[in-house]
């Protein structure tokens, strides 16, 4: 009897403390298990997606520019967000442009194309018309997504006789007023800025911003973006702000479309409300619901800009 009392003592349960602990750990190594299975088959997919845009290359002077030319008609160029290049380019103007012809670069830093300078809004602007000139091309629409606003809007300043008119759609949108003060990053921390990094906060993408899970299959490879998204972190989102001074929105005459949600958690509705008050000719098409990517409303999108195109022809 007394050996077994002393060996009921021996066993003593494992602190509650220590369970949770091992179990959190469980939890991490099945979690990381599986977005890294979930990667690895998701990665030589949107690769194999990137070939079938059929880009291509340029060399214009300050280096390569890589871009997708679609279409037929009056041209569209087009301006991707952040996490983009010429597929994002592409994808976002083709469900709504029909008719026209579709020039969809990456811009600095994404996909295939390398960096001017300091890589400024107005250095891209300065590309995108060397891009035009080498496919003669005089006048363009602009479409603009994002992150995109911001070379658009100093395109149009910049070349207006190059303008036949504006797209932003949940675009960044200029100041109504000087800022007393500008931030030095306006992005995603650098140390996410991979492809597992992403992939393994993707299921915050809609909880965070409004975007389907799924979307970080468009993001992939993160690796061949991450030059240009950490440029707009520093630079591109921050230049109508860091530089107001030299945004003179008021002088730009070519007529301009916007289109925002007021439930997007990426550009700031009450901004698109006070910025588009300093666009002479403008059209606001405002929207409930639909976040940054305006799901849910391409039929209004398409008639709005059908309409646009008509105007402005």
């Amino acid at each position: 009897m007394p050996h077994k009392e002393a060996m009921k003592k021996k066993k003593k349960k494992m602190p509650v403390a220590v369970i949770i602990i091992l179990s959190v750990v469980a939890l991490i190594l099945t979690y990381t298990s599986v977005m890294t299975i979930s990667m690895a088959i998701a990665l030589p997919k949107a690769i194999e997606r990137l070939k079938s845009y059929e880009a291509e290359t340029v060399s214009l002077s300050y280096g390569n520019m890589t871009y997708c030319d679609k279409g037929e008609g009056d041209v569209v160029l087009s301006f991707h967000g952040i996490f983009g290049g010429y597929d994002q380019a592409l994808d976002s103007a083709k469900e709504f442009i029909k008719g026209h012809r579709v020039i969809a670069p990456s811009r600095f830093g994404y996909l295939g194309s390398d960096v001017k300078g300091e890589g400024t809004p107005k250095e891209q602007a300065e590309a995108f018309v060397e891009l035009l000139d080498k496919l003669d091309i005089d006048k363009v629409y602009l479409f603009a997504t994002s992150a995109g606003g911001t070379p658009a809007i100093r395109f149009a300043l910049d070349y207006p006789d190059r303008v036949k008119g504006i797209i932003l759609y949940s675009s960044a949108m200029p100041m109504l007023s000087k800022p007393d003060k500008v931030g030095d990053y306006a992005g995603p921390p650098e140390f996410l800025l991979s492809d597992f990094g992403m992939y393994m906060i993707s299921p915050l993408l809609e909880p965070m911003m409004g975007m389907e899970y799924e979307t970080i299959n468009s993001m992939l490879p993160v690796k061949e973006r991450k030059k240009g998204i950490v440029l707009d972190s520093k630079i591109t989102n921050l230049d109508m702000q860091r530089n107001f001074d030299d945004y003179d929105i008021e002088s730009i005459a070519s007529n301009v479309i916007v289109f925002q949600a007021k439930d997007d958690r990426l550009a700031n509705y009450n901004d698109t409300l006070n910025g588009i008050k300093r666009f002479s000719n403008h059209t606001f098409v405002s929207f409930d619901n639909g976040g940054h990517l305006l799901k849910g409303h391409e039929e209004e999108i398409d008639a709005a800009i059908t309409k646009f195109f008509a105007e402005n022809d």
